[in-house]
C-alpha cells in the first residue's frame, strides 16, 4: 500500500512517532509529518526526499555527458582542469547572452544550473548542494526546497542575460553555467526563515556564508556574480510567497514535480533543438 489513511507514521525530520494526518510533529515542528499518507515510501529516500542525490546525480551525469559529447574541446587548464568546450554545453542548455538573444534558447535559463564549467566548479557546488539542500528542505519541506531551487536558477541566469544585453559595462555572461545561482537562492531563503522565524542561528549562518560566496565571487575572475545576485534575490522573493511559518501542501508537491519535469524536458529540448539547428 503506497498511502497510509490512518495510524501513526515516522517524521522524517526527526525519526518519532506521529500521525499520519498531523499538522505538524510536535517534537521537530515539521509541517505535514504524515507527508499526506506517503511518509512510509517518501521517507526512504531521505528527509529531502532524494533531491539532493537528484541534483547531484544529474549534475555529474550531464557533466560527463558534456565531456563525451566534445572530447577534443576539453580544456584541462588550471580552473577550467577538464572543462566541456563552449559548443558541447550550448548542446546541453548553457544560458547567457549569446544563446538566449543570438539564438532564441530561452528555455536555457532552466538547464544552465545544471551544467558546469570544469572538475573544480562542479565539485564546489556539489558540496555547497550537500550542505544547504537537507537544511532547506527541513525548513521549508521538499517540495518547497525544489521550488525555490528551480525559480533561483532561473532568475540567476535571467539576471546574468539580461545584464550582459542592456548593462554590458557591469559584466554579465556571454555563456554561463553551473547550480551556483539555485545555491545562492537556497541561501536567499535560509537568510529569510531567520527573518521570518527570528532563528538568529540559521539566518545568521546563511548570510555569512553568503557574504562569503560574494566575496569570493568578485575576487576571482570568471565568476558570474549576477547570477549569484538573482539567484540570492530569486530565492529570498520565492520564500516569501511559500512562506515557511504555513504548512507544507499537497499543491507544492505538484508544483515541486512540475518543476522538475519541466527542467528535464528543457535539457532533452536543448539537444534536440542544438543537433537540429547545426545538423551535429
Amino acid at each position: 500500500m503506497l498511502r497510509q489513511k490512518w495510524g501513526s507514521v515516522v517524521c522524517p525530520s526527526c525519526g518519532n512517532l506521529v500521525g499520519v494526518n498531523d499538522e505538524r510533529c510536535f517534537n521537530c515542528g515539521r509541517w505535514n509529518p504524515g507527508l499526506w499518507g506517503f511518509a512510509p515510501v517518501l521517507s526512504r529516500l531521505g528527509r529531502d526526499l532524494g533531491f539532493t542525490q537528484l541534483v547531484m546525480g544529474s549534475c555529474i551525469i550531464l557533466y560527463f555527458l558534456s565531456l563525451v559529447a566534445d572530447a577534443r574541446g576539453i580544456s584541462m587548464g588550471g580552473f577550467n582542469f577538464l572543462a566541456p568546450s563552449i559548443p558541447s554545453l550550448f548542446l546541453f542548455g548553457a544560458s547567457g547572452y549569446r544563446p538566449v538573444f543570438e539564438y532564441g534558447r530561452w528555455w536555457t535559463f532552466l538547464t544552465a544550473g545544471w551544467l558546469h564549467a570544469g572538475l573544480l566548479h562542479i565539485l564546489f557546488n556539489m558540496m555547497w548542494i550537500r550542505q544547504l539542500a537537507p537544511a532547506t528542505s527541513e525548513m521549508y519541506g521538499a517540495s518547497r526546497m525544489v521550488i525555490i531551487y528551480t525559480i533561483a536558477g532561473v532568475t540567476g541566469f535571467a539576471a546574468s542575460t539580461l545584464s550582459r544585453a542592456y548593462l554590458p559595462f557591469l559584466g554579465g555572461g556571454d555563456f554561463t553555467v553551473g547550480a551556483s545561482a539555485p545555491i545562492f537562492g537556497l541561501l536567499g531563503a535560509l537568510v529569510y526563515y531567520g527573518r521570518r522565524t527570528g532563528s538568529s542561528i540559521v539566518g545568521d549562518q546563511a548570510k555569512s556564508w553568503a557574504i562569503a560566496l560574494f566575496i569570493f565571487g568578485f575576487i576571482f575572475r570568471g565568476i558570474d556574480n549576477w547570477a549569484h545576485l538573482g539567484g540570492f534575490a530569486g530565492g529570498y522573493a520565492t520564500a516569501q510567497f511559500l512562506d515557511p511559518l504555513r504548512p507544507e501542501r499537497l499543491d507544492h508537491l505538484v508544483g515541486a514535480l512540475v518543476c522538475l519535469a519541466l527542467t528535464g524536458i528543457a535539457v532533452a529540448y536543448s539537444i534536440v533543438d542544438a543537433l537540429s539547428r547545426f545538423r551535429l
